[in-house]
């Protein structure tokens, strides 16, 4: 049976298709709905030995999920590192699945780590603490800008409903009260839910030895331990601490031509969580009494905090990947 290599350009309704030969010769292309009726015939159209190329999107891990059991080969391609458009003026969904499908067939397309569904769901888990922390400081931030208008000065910090029933507050205006009222509620429903995740991140830890083990460097607790662990995923793709600390977009830009090298700022490229989570432990690292801690401190004096930060979670790569190694 010949392979055939199906280029698809992935949206959040439907996708389209194209499949070459691997001579280049177009043997069909179609659009097909993101139903389960359309990845059935999807599906029909497909064999064995086929393989297929997808950028890598927001729906782009249940439709890998959808259709691996049914071609020999998927590939998650990197956009950013894969040149599909250069030199193309137009850009349509039909044009896209066929330079995806040429560019497969020419084994020109730089594929991506596919996570499995185990680290995903950790992902999801550590991903969403973070939006439900995020929405909780908002919510705080919010009710204290509506307290200062009606001339209310809390010193409390407002971060558990204790603290929020404690809140003193006098006659307050109508639109102003019921505002106050009801941040006050979302506020408790939101902590009772940072509180299950939280229970469940100790749960994950408790059966992770990564996450253990990432928990004894200086600085890096169960939440931090578990989102790195997630969003690394296996550890053996990173052949060196610098792969690491880049694919967490914490390395600079650099520009060297002819003699002249010039570093910019860092590229923010790779997992935001990741980078997030790295200079969290960094802020923490930073004030240890270690040598690490005081050479940080140094750096922060000569350099600025910020950047300061962003050095010691690159040292912070070096010790995640040597302790990670040590456990296999």
């Amino acid at each position: 049976m010949e392979q055939l290599y199906i280029g698809v350009d992935l949206h959040s309704r439907f996708f389209q298709a194209c499949a070459v030969t691997g001579s280049g010769e177009r043997r069909w292309e179609e659009r097909f709905m993101r139903t389960d009726p359309g990845f059935e015939q999807f599906r029909g159209r497909c064999h064995g030995v086929d393989a297929v190329a997808v950028e890598a999107s927001g729906p782009t891990w249940h439709f890998v999920d959808t259709i691996t059991a049914s071609v020999g080969r998927v590939v998650v391609v990197d956009a950013f590192r894969t040149r599909l458009k250069a030199g193309f003026a137009a850009k349509t969904d039909r044009l896209d699945a066929r330079r995806l499908a040429d560019a497969l067939r020419r084994e020109s397309v730089v594929g991506i780590y596919v996570p499995p569904s185990a680290v995903r769901e950790l992902r999801e888990l550590c991903r969403h603490r973070q939006t439900l922390v995020r929405t909780k400081r908002a919510l705080i931030q919010r009710l204290r800008a509506v307290l200062l208008r009606q001339g209310v000065v809390e010193a409390a910090r407002l971060r558990t409903p204790k603290q929020l029933a404690a809140l003193a507050i006098g006659a307050l205006p109508p639109r102003a009260g019921e505002a106050v009222a009801q941040l006050r509620t979302l506020l408790v429903q939101v902590h009772e839910q940072v509180v299950i995740t939280d229970t469940a991140v100790a749960q994950e830890v408790a059966q992770d030895p990564v996450t253990q083990a990432l928990m004894t460097i200086r600085g890096i607790g169960p939440v931090l331990g578990l989102t790195i662990r997630s969003e690394v995923g296996c550890i053996a793709r990173f052949a060196r601490a610098s792969e690491l600390a880049s694919y967490a977009g914490l390395v600079p830009r650099v520009d060297a031509s002819a003699g002249r090298v010039h570093y910019g700022r860092i590229t923010h490229r790779g997992s935001p969580w990741l980078r997030w989570a790295l200079v969290e432990a960094a802020i923490h690292r930073i004030t240890a009494t270690d040598r690490r801690g005081a050479w940080g401190r140094r750096l922060a004096v000569r350099k600025g905090a910020l950047k300061a930060r962003v050095a010691i979670a690159r040292r912070l790569c070096e010790e995640i990947v040597s302790v990670w190694r040590r456990i296999g």
